[in-house]
């Protein structure tokens, strides 16, 4: 799992006011809660954290939060981003405990595209998800799940049920039974080279059909 700090200060100012005044400085405004503790009013430096979050992994990592020589163990609850300027507005983080599970999205890797008998057979791969909402102890907190696709054919199909988890993982949509059972990436051939193929198997059948009128 990757370590990541964040470098945080106190505030107390709060509300709207002091949000824009406290951007304008470069920081940006977060607050921590959960773990039976009460809420912090935290900021951290925009810079730092943009750079932090350009990597995957921060995304479903446990996250360290120092404060002065204080230090909480957290995950990235919430992020909200400027609608039309590359900046973050706010963050919320919530505080772990070793033995509570925590619910995350985890991203999936798809391993082998390339090479599967399905793509090589000019089928094309749809990926329905992209992450699946894993709960899990703050210990066994994948970075993120493979997929390997090395041996997935035409009109074969992967679902949730299928994937290879770590041990003391589960994925939440299964909690709520075997209905929940979503397809993750299937392969299929593009429309229009399927109906080439009909219209070729169609106009054999109808030389065959015609073929066997003549000799009767």
């Amino acid at each position: 799992m990757s370590d990541f700090v964040l470098q945080a200060e106190s505030r107390s100012d709060q509300g709207k006011g002091a949000s824009r005044r406290l951007r304008r400085t470069g920081r940006v405004p977060a607050v921590m809660y959960g773990a039976g503790k009460d809420p912090a009013m935290l900021s951290l430096d925009h810079d730092e954290l943009v750079n932090q979050l350009k990597n995957e992994a921060f995304f479903s990592s446990i996250l360290t939060v120092k404060v002065g020589n204080n230090e909480d163990q957290v995950i990235l609850k919430d992020l909200q981003r400027h609608p039309g300027k590359p900046y973050i507005l706010h963050m919320d983080l919530l505080r772990v405990s070793a033995n509570e599970a925590i619910r995350v999205q985890v991203p999936l890797h798809f391993m082998n595209e390339e090479k599967c008998p399905g793509v090589k057979e000019g089928g094309v791969i749809t990926h329905n998800l992209t992450e699946v909402e894993v709960s899990c102890l703050p210990k066994n907190l994948p970075e993120y799940i493979e997929l390997d696709l090395a041996e997935l054919d035409i009109d074969q199909t992967v679902h949730m049920s299928e994937l290879k988890l770590p041990e003391g993982v589960e994925l939440v949509e299964l909690m709520h039974g075997e209905e929940h059972d979503q397809p993750v990436v299937a392969i299929h051939m593009p429309r229009a080279a399927k109906e080439d193929t009909e219209e070729e198997e169609g106009g054999e059948e109808a030389e065959a059909a015609g073929g066997e009128s003549e000799e009767s």
